[in-house]
């Protein structure tokens, strides 16, 4: 799991490019589950906290941005 700090430090690019990969792992892990073979379950949780606080920090750029 990313540290916030880290998440902060990207640019707006890298933080959509890693919002695609989340989401795609989290698809992953929804097919993994829905077919039976998850070994992870806790992995789920961690990838929709990531995802949330990407698009969190996102906004937070982006209102800042449209403030400057």
């Amino acid at each position: 799991m990313a540290k916030i700090a880290d998440i902060r430090a990207k640019s707006p690019d890298d933080l959509n490019v890693l919002l695609v990969e989340l989401r795609k792992e989290q698809f992953n892990l929804r097919f993994q589950r829905a077919t039976g073979q998850t070994e992870g379950v806790g992995r789920v949780r961690k990838v929709r906290r990531e995802i949330a606080q990407v698009k969190t920090i996102l906004a937070e750029k982006q209102s800042s941005a449209a403030l400057s």
